[in-house]
């Protein structure tokens, strides 16, 4: 029997077969010389055939990544590139158009496909053969591909001889052999899995089955094209090895290192805002940024509890990490005020977010309202940000508030930024010496600092703002008691000094 899963993919491929043959239609009245020249103009240009012959994926035009890498793959018939590519940035897609142009224009013979499973790999091979088999504008100009007898999911062979396959991870690929070619085409997709990641010697494993069973496969002397689709899904893993290898290879994510759509064309700001507001912080990381992460290497936990109150404080630090960078989709401004009492640092509010350097002022005007003079609050802000474009950003800010932000730049020359996190804040954690407000729990901030905090570790790529800027108060804070006493300040009426009466 056919499952509900089978069902719903044939009905799948069934529905993209009929958009397929009304958008891709074939003029009929064109004389065989004006087909000829119109094949021969499509072919001398990748991007204008794959347009062409698919214009039901080619939805939104390249980007200039989607470019570059075609004309490696295009130009070179011995090529080696792994794609480290975010999801939705159509890397098996555009690899189907590029592998589809090398066989129907007879520059290549035989594909072999490889996947995480055999089921896997069937899937990622199936639209080629569907668009072998259904679309009009590859039948009108090249033929009839589909070969009766030789025609399944996971091995096809076409009129012209090109032989396509289907393997799982681990299967044996020896032998693969279509007449006396071999497999001059070796596709790796969707390969590393987390689960097999989480076991060093499950990939070293699965590396060598890649180099002496799969690449084996190749001839000497015959060029081969190898192309390596994925993600990094975790520090050890398939595709970092293949990008050691590779004769090219450009890790792309959703977002560029400014901040904006690495395919604008396609995926819009707002569009990935909206689909990272409904993931973690880890996933986003690691689905859209190439960065994998694992919670909780340094710190597994943060404690809250309800801290003491602000006249508690001798004083208090509200100090910010300002990301250098005004942009709103930039790295992360962060604000953490944190006061001491007793032996204890008790981070009082944080703001954590990817914002405008106006909206990370405004944080520093809420909190002085907030404290609203009951304790002596210090402003700082990681040096050398006060530069001219900040000075005129907190001049508009005094005139929107009404009050003078007293505000210094934190000359202190820092450590590298983990370590220092790490070496100071890590056993104050761990030694329930380190608090956040109970009240901070249901904050977007909070959310934010906290999946930096876990995130954080000596590998990882993930931003660290947040945590950067509860060291820096911290530090500040201990920086600032070391000549008065550091014990907590009693609570109650201060007895008159009859000195100043």
């Amino acid at each position: 029997m056919i499952s509900t899963a089978e069902k719903r993919a044939i009905f799948d491929w069934d529905e993209f077969v009929i958009n397929m043959q009304r958008q891709t239609p074939v003029d009929l009245s064109e004389s065989p010389e004006d087909k000829r020249k119109r094949i021969e103009k499509l072919e001398g240009n990748f991007e204008e055939w794959k347009k062409y012959y698919f214009s039901q994926y080619c939805t939104s035009e390249p980007a200039d990544f989607h470019i570059r890498s075609s004309k490696g793959v295009i130009n070179n018939p011995e090529w080696y590139v792994a794609r480290p590519w975010s999801r939705e940035l159509s890397k098996s897609g555009l690899t189907m158009m590029e592998v589809l142009y090398l066989t129907l224009t007879e520059k290549k013979k035989n594909i072999v496909l490889t996947s995480n499973s055999k089921d896997n790999a069937e899937r990622l091979l199936a639209p080629y053969k569907k668009n072998l088999e259904k679309n009009p504008r590859i039948i009108a100009d090249y033929g009839v591909q589909e070969q009766y007898g030789s025609w399944s999911a996971d091995e096809f062979i076409t009129r012209k001889g090109v032989a396509f396959r289907a393997i799982g991870k681990g299967q044996s690929p020896r032998g693969t052999r279509n007449e006396e070619i071999r497999p001059d085409v070796l596709l790796i997709d969707d390969f590393d899995t987390d689960e097999d990641c989480r076991n060093p010697d499950t990939v070293d494993n699965d590396w060598n089955w890649i180099e002496r069973a799969f690449l084996g496969t190749r001839s000497i002397s015959n060029p081969l094209l190898v192309i390596f689709c994925g993600n990094i899904i975790a520090e050890n893993c398939c595709m970092l090895k293949a990008m050691a290898m590779a004769d090219d290879y450009e890790i792309v994510n959703i977002r560029n290192k400014h901040g904006k759509s690495t395919w604008p064309q396609k995926n819009t700001e707002e569009m990935i805002d909206r689909v990272l507001s409904k993931i973690s912080y880890a996933s986003g990381q690691g689905e859209y940024f190439n960065n994998p992460i694992v919670n909780g290497k340094v710190f597994k936990k943060l404690n809250y509890k309800s801290t003491a109150p602000y006249k508690a404080f001798k004083f208090l630090v509200a100090y910010c990490d300002p990301s250098y960078k005004s942009g709103k989709k930039n790295d992360f401004k962060a604000l953490a005020l944190v006061g001491k009492w007793k032996d204890e640092y008790h981070v009082k509010k944080t703001y954590c977010a990817q914002t405008t350097t106006a909206n990370m002022l405004d944080w520093y005007y809420e909190i002085l309202k907030d404290v609203n003079g009951v304790t002596p609050v210090y402003c700082l802000i990681e040096w050398p940000s006060i530069d001219d474009p900040i000075k005129l950003e907190i001049t508009a800010a005094n005139k929107r508030h009404g009050i003078t932000l007293p505000l210094k730049a934190d000359e202190r020359v820092k450590p590298e930024k983990f370590y220092r996190i790490e070496s100071l804040l890590e056993p104050l954690n761990r030694n329930e010496k380190l608090w956040f407000d109970i009240s901070l729990k249901t904050s977007q901030h909070q959310e934010a600092m906290e999946a930096q905090f876990k995130a954080l570790s000596p590998t990882s790529r993930a931003h660290d703002d947040g945590p950067d800027a509860v060291e820096g108060a911290v530090f500040a804070v201990n920086t600032k008691s070391a000549s008065t006493d550091t014990n907590a300040t009693k609570w109650g009426k201060r007895k008159p000094n009859s000195k100043r009466m």
